[in-house]
């Protein structure tokens, strides 16, 4: 069996990367590069294959929460873990939204993107916050709760002081669904009316309220 440090040093992934760009290297290389070394008896690269095979492809490996890629397999420690899943919430954050829903919430589908990044790929739910100022230009995009695999935590009086911390007055709430599926719970409809009763309240404009998953958005109206 080859080992990494046998491999002629124009061949390893780090020097075809700076080389040829990342482009040009294997998802097993790209891993590897973050894992840094393997085990005895395992180079990086076939660490991060069976990495990537144990865990059912690379989206599935994306969607793991650090505590989980460090459990189970030698060689992947909370120090390795952690880099991983670091890379992989960089990669989310970094899909770049269009120039409107970077600069305004004029609708639905804006608040929808503008929070995406923030709560792709996780397997328990998020509550996201996106506060603005009267026109809706975005001010702040910040994460609230983590909530449960089966419910959202949307505390109203955390959100609303959130927004008025920020200077806001307007705002958007948004979370995810772990399953995949858009469908507004009765909980989802709910919150929906006390964030807009509680908004109304306090002088707030209520923009709306969203479920996003890997695969679309839906709105969520009241109850």
């Amino acid at each position: 069996m080859v080992r990494m440090r046998d491999v002629p040093a124009r061949d390893r992934p780090r020097e075809r990367l700076l080389a040829r760009g990342a482009e040009a290297l294997s998802d097993r290389e790209l891993l590897a590069l973050l894992l840094g070394a393997g085990v005895p008896g395992q180079d990086a690269v076939e660490l991060a294959g069976q990495l990537i095979h144990r865990h059912g492809g690379l989206y599935a490996l994306s969607r793991l929460p650090a505590h989980e890629l460090a459990a189970g397999l030698p060689g992947i420690g909370p120090a390795k873990a952690a880099r991983v899943a670091a890379a992989f919430q960089l990669g989310r954050r970094a899909a770049p939204p269009s120039p409107s829903a970077r600069q305004r919430v004029r609708g639905s589908a804006d608040l929808a993107m503008i929070a995406a990044p923030l709560l792709h790929g996780l397997r328990h739910e998020r509550v996201v916050v996106v506060v603005c100022d009267g026109s809706g230009s975005v001010l702040r995009t910040a994460v609230l709760t983590e909530g449960a695999t089966d419910r959202s935590l949307i505390p109203v009086r955390d959100v609303l002081a959130l927004v008025l911390a920020a200077g806001g007055t307007s705002f958007g709430v948004a979370h995810n669904h772990p399953t995949g599926c858009t469908d507004p719970s009765e909980a989802d409809r709910r919150a929906t009316t006390r964030l807009a009763a509680g908004a109304a309240a306090v002088g707030l404009r209520f923009l709306d309220h969203v479920v996003v998953t890997d695969g679309g958005w839906r709105r969520v109206p009241p109850e």
